[in-house]
């Protein structure tokens, strides 16, 4: 003598099944949302970075067209310069044109082609990303300072050795005179 209306089993796990699977559903729904969000962000960033790197190359590229222009017509200099100056405005150019998976897929083919100028051109990159940010880091350091210092102060304070370097004193001590 069951109740009709109360619940069997089966149809207990048929509740719980489909309560599952539209929990799963709403679970996979906003993971691909949250996934898809995420992706839009760092294709943003890369493509803030993408531009700023062509920025960059671009004033290089004005930067070395003014010293072309600044030189001796038809020396050397201004071609070299000259011809530097179009080569990374190209660069430029192409950067700015081509999304960040073009740009990888170019720059694993050429690293097959040419593994040595690749290593020696991202060891040179290394190089100048640790030039200008020890440079970066001692312009900041310089301008916590209370009182700038002449290249003869910094001179005399790295190469002292403990001699006393007013001029009354090292007068002195050329004169013969002890302090």
């Amino acid at each position: 003598m069951t109740n009709s209306t109360s619940p069997t089993s089966s149809d207990i796990k048929a509740k719980a099944k489909s309560v599952t699977e539209d929990l799963g559903n709403a679970a996979r729904e906003t993971a691909q949302d949250a996934a898809g969000a995420v992706r839009e962000e760092a294709v943003r960033r890369a493509d803030s970075a993408k531009t700023g790197v062509a920025d960059e190359v671009s004033d290089v590229a004005s930067a070395l067209r003014k010293a072309a222009d600044s030189m001796r017509d038809g020396s050397p200099q201004e071609r070299t310069f000259g011809q530097i100056a179009g080569g990374l405005a190209d660069v430029s150019e192409s950067i700015r044109g081509k999304d960040l998976g073009e740009m990888a897929s170019e720059l694993t083919s050429f690293a097959k082609r040419n593994p040595m100028l690749f290593l020696g051109g991202i060891a040179l990159a290394g190089f100048a990303a640790t030039r200008f940010a020890t440079s970066s880091a001692r312009r900041e350091s310089d301008e916590g300072r209370a009182e700038p210092q002449s290249s003869s102060q910094v001179y005399a304070g790295r190469y002292s050795s403990g001699m006393p370097t007013d001029s009354a004193s090292v007068s002195s001590n050329r004169a013969g005179g002890a302090s």
